[in-house]
């Protein structure tokens, strides 16, 4: 380890993960709400596209002790990032459950493939895709600008790779903001049915700054709105209890 990095605890110490200091994008709640979407004690496999130092699917293989874990990440540092992190003495016991291959999630066709991202292979696809307008936040932080500046039809190609490297009937579960709504609607089209919405809120009377989709693959379903998840108790930062039981793994967050 060095001074320019971190290890943090996640799960109440369930597990770390190694992560760069004072640059680049670092994982925190988002990545455990991720994680709690995938509801499934069967033997699974579990893609994490865009998966920075590993949090989500390390989360996920913490909890669910018959899951098998890739983390697919474009840049070859935090890809680097995660095989440190899946090293660590506290994480052995997700170890031989957990890899990471460096791969680019908007890739098509055989290119695709050849990379990894293999056709029909997956139970459940993660997601949690840069959600800044490329315009916004500008900063000269290579790493943090690549992970959180959206490009033009993001979700369009994250969604298709999830389509294509998922098992028919297969779950594919995304955060992120509000505004995105439409974009992640469009983008499941006909590959996704049986969306699941649930927006995410600070505080009561408080608007939504995050939200947790879910679709099943080939499902003729309708969207359905889940009740708000609200984050905070009312004056206060204290994690209301469900969302506590989420960021520390002791709970998913099941499909209705």
């Amino acid at each position: 380890m060095t001074a320019t990095d971190t290890v943090d605890a996640f799960h109440r110490g369930g597990f770390h993960v190694v992560q760069p200091k004072g640059r680049g994008h670092r994982s925190g709640m988002d990545a455990m709400l991720l994680a709690a979407l995938v509801a499934d004690n069967r033997p699974v496999r579990v893609a994490d596209l865009g998966a920075g130092a590993g949090a989500a699917g390390l989360a996920v293989a913490s909890r669910l002790v018959d899951a098998e874990v890739v983390l697919f990440e474009r840049s070859a540092e935090m890809a680097d990032y995660a095989r440190r992190s899946i090293l660590l003495p506290g994480n052995a016991h997700v170890a031989g459950r957990v890899s990471v291959v460096t791969a680019d999630v908007t890739l098509t066709a055989k290119v695709r493939n050849d990379a990894g991202l293999t056709d029909e292979s997956f139970h459940h696809v993660i997601m949690n895709p840069p959600f800044n307008d490329a315009g916004d936040r500008r900063t000269p932080d290579v790493l943090k600008a690549e992970a959180h500046a959206m490009t033009d039809a993001l979700f369009e190609s994250w969604i298709r790779t999830a389509g294509a490297i998922m098992i028919p009937g297969g779950q594919l579960s995304l955060i992120a903001r509000p505004q995105s709504i439409a974009e992640i609607i469009t983008a499941c089209g006909r590959r996704f049915g049986g969306i699941e919405i649930t927006a995410i809120h600070p505080r009561p009377g408080e608007n939504a700054v995050r939200i947790l989709v879910t679709a099943i693959k080939g499902s003729r379903a309708r969207l359905s709105l889940r009740a708000a998840l609200i984050m905070h108790e009312e004056g206060s930062h204290k994690f209301t209890p469900l969302v506590d039981d989420f960021n520390n793994g002791r709970a998913a967050y099941a499909r209705l």
